[in-house]
């Protein structure tokens, strides 16, 4: 895999740099001294290479000039997830059958930032993390966990077995998001852009979560209302924290 960027380079370099096998920087790239100076501390191969051939091996994205191949994706262990989920307070973010990666970048990076998730996909019918993902997720794939499961239902019900409470984002007829009292520990299902969380998987919900719209009957984005909802659960967790200690 290839990441592109200044900064997800330099994220990768700080958490993760025995997962680069090689850097490309384009001649007369500013600000590449830290990069060449953490390449020579990790033993990592670094070339500088004129601008023609930097363009053609980022197939003309904005690679800021600079590239590296890095490992495929490592893919955390379910069980894995879910145990630190429990030890550490973790909320888990089961994503059904999403499509677009530069969807599941987005999430990976505002969950990133908003720390205590991890996320889940099914094998089939779904994106996975991929080159497109990593640029939109700009480094937030070195602070997260991310599985696969064969059957996401499945997992779910694992889930609840350990102890969580399933909640499904919905556009409509659910309860709303600022007003309800969320029960912890909690995890989260979004539904894919085009046809939401499918039946099989809202029959094992056991609550459903409206994001209030009062100006406009329109639906946001999948991204968009991930980070909205993980902000509320992130929210509501710290302040049931405050008041147990008040």
């Amino acid at each position: 895999m290839r990441l592109y960027g200044k900064n997800p380079v330099i994220e990768r370099l700080k958490s993760n740099p025995k997962s680069i096998m090689k850097i490309y920087v384009q001649e007369g790239q500013p600000d590449s001294a830290y990069i060449r100076r953490k390449a020579k501390q990790w033993g990592i191969p670094f070339l500088l290479i004129p601008r023609a051939q930097m363009i053609k091996m980022g197939q003309s994205l904005n690679t800021q000039g600079v590239l590296v191949e890095v490992e495929d994706f490592i893919y955390t262990p379910y069980d894995d997830i879910l145990e630190t989920a429990k030890k550490k307070n973790g909320s888990v973010l089961f994503l059904d059958e999403l499509k677009d990666p530069q969807n599941l970048g987005a999430i990976i990076r505002s969950l990133a930032c908003l720390g205590g998730f991890s996320v889940v996909l099914p094998l089939r019918e779904s994106v996975e993390v991929t080159e497109a993902v990593l640029r939109v997720a700009s480094g937030g794939e070195n602070l997260m966990m991310v599985a696969k499961v064969t059957n996401l239902a499945q997992a779910i019900d694992q889930a609840k077995q350990q102890g969580f409470w399933i909640a499904g984002a919905v556009t409509e007829q659910g309860q709303d998001l600022t007003e309800i009292s969320l029960p912890f520990p909690l995890s989260l299902v979004l539904g894919s852009e085009q046809k939401g969380i499918r039946e099989g998987i809202r029959k094992r919900l056991d609550l459903q979560l409206t994001i209030p719209m009062p100006q406009a009957k329109l639906s946001f984005n999948v991204a968009q209302a991930a980070t909205i909802f993980c902000y509320e659960i992130i929210k509501q967790k710290q302040q049931k924290k405050n008041s147990a200690h008040s």
